[in-house]
């Protein structure tokens, strides 16, 4: 063999060699990694979340990322798991299917999440809700309400009541205990203002009402007058408008402009008090349905101190739910390392698991698929102030005020 060839041939064996003995190293990293993860030797647990932290929704995700924050704080100033804190990292979705996908992708690949909190929004949900069953990450949404969300699989819970339960006593509602028969509505073309349009005409038809007209528009539209003084020529009962405060907003604006007249009802997306901000000259007379009213406790009032503190602003409804959200992953977590499997299939069945957990929100238990079990409280505004008028659910196609 010439000399030059065997000198190549030997370097193909060092080549070889060194690729085999490099291989057999990131085998045993893998497994010593893996090991640690078992005992709970790591140098921290990765929780994430999803949501629009700028864009003009933004309010939503960054209320929401807020109160985890709080969460995740709270177990770190107490010493972490074991020593080990919990690292929260949080990612904008600026409220979008694609952000919310690569987001997912980021934490899922790269940051290698354990669970997640979010995403804030129905649609970004869906979307992340298939890629974290597919990859087997559990998810609690807070604030994510489409009635199919949790029929995306095994992995996904949420702290928030679906779609479906809030449209079923939207519709009874406004039938049974507001006298409504016509009803028009404008809703944004989105997973989110679709669903409840769709759960809460469904009801309403159901005993006799009558949905006069069906408005459509986009997120991000500034101009509704078209819609709105078709509307008014109708003249309907009132007017329902389940969608972001941005948009509400400018329909409750221009529709005073229009002289439109009808009163106007809501959803959950309501409860957040930055539409007094935008819109406070003209909230007046809401009647929306949301979360029922959280019980005061001594949990709740020093969740809400401590909000206030940190952010100058009460949390709303879905920074409540984030924040219970965040607890219960911290808390399946902390059984997960008790136990000595610290994986994301563990993580799931703990969180499962929970039975009775007293939130700040009430108490929280999670049905088979993955729903909160709750009722629905409805409010009216008197100016810029919610009045809330009590708790509801449907019983045998009746509506029923539980508390």
């Amino acid at each position: 063999m010439p000399r030059e060839n065997w000198q190549k041939g030997k370097m193909k064996k060092k080549t070889l060699l060194v690729l085999v003995v490099a291989l057999v190293a990131s085998t045993m990293i893998f497994a010593s990694g893996d090991k640690e993860k078992k005992s709970g030797s790591v140098s921290s647990y990765k929780i994430g979340f999803i949501g629009p932290l700028t864009g003009d929704n933004a309010n939503y995700g960054v209320m929401s990322r807020d109160a985890a924050i709080i969460a995740i704080d709270e177990v770190n100033a107490a010493g972490g798991i074991n020593g080990t804190p919990v690292e929260f990292i949080a990612e904008d979705s600026e409220g979008t299917v694609e952000k919310g996908l690569s987001a997912i992708e980021k934490l899922a690949e790269s940051d290698k999440i354990i669970s997640l909190v979010g995403p804030v929004f129905t649609g970004p949900t869906f979307a992340v809700g298939d890629r974290c069953q597919n990859q087997g990450i559990p998810l609690i949404t807070g604030s994510a309400t489409h009635a199919d969300i949790t029929n995306i699989g095994d992995m996904i819970f949420r702290t928030v009541v679906s779609d479906g339960l809030q449209g079923e006593v939207a519709g009874h509602y406004f039938y049974e205990v507001l006298g409504y028969r016509n009803l028009a509505v404008l809703y944004a073309k989105n997973d989110y203002s679709q669903g409840l349009y769709k759960s809460m005409s469904t009801a309403f038809e159901s005993l006799g009402g009558k949905i006069v007209d069906a408005e459509t528009c986009m997120i991000g539209d500034k101009d509704f007058k078209t819609q709105l003084t078709k509307i008014k020529q109708l003249k309907p009962d009132a007017i329902y408008i389940p969608d972001y405060t941005v948009e509400m907003a400018q329909i409750l604006e221009q529709a005073a402009n229009l002289e439109v007249g009808a009163p106007f009802l809501s959803c959950d997306g309501f409860s957040n008090p930055v539409i007094f901000d935008l819109a406070g000259e003209y909230t007046d007379g809401v009647v929306y349905i949301a979360p029922a009213q959280v019980l005061k406790s001594e949990a709740y009032d020093k969740f809400v101190a401590k909000y206030q503190a940190a952010y100058g602003i009460s949390p709303d409804s879905f920074a409540t739910n984030v924040y219970d959200a965040t607890k219960i992953e911290i808390e399946a977590l902390k059984r997960c390392v008790a136990k000595g499997t610290v994986t994301r299939a563990a993580m799931r069945d703990e969180i499962a698991a929970t039975k009775n957990y007293v939130g700040v929100g009430g108490l929280i238990n999670f049905a088979e698929n993955g729903d909160l079990i709750a009722y629905q409280g409805v409010y009216k505004v008197k100016g810029i102030t919610p009045e809330y008028l009590g708790a509801f659910k449907v019983v045998d196609g009746k509506i029923q005020q539980v508390k």
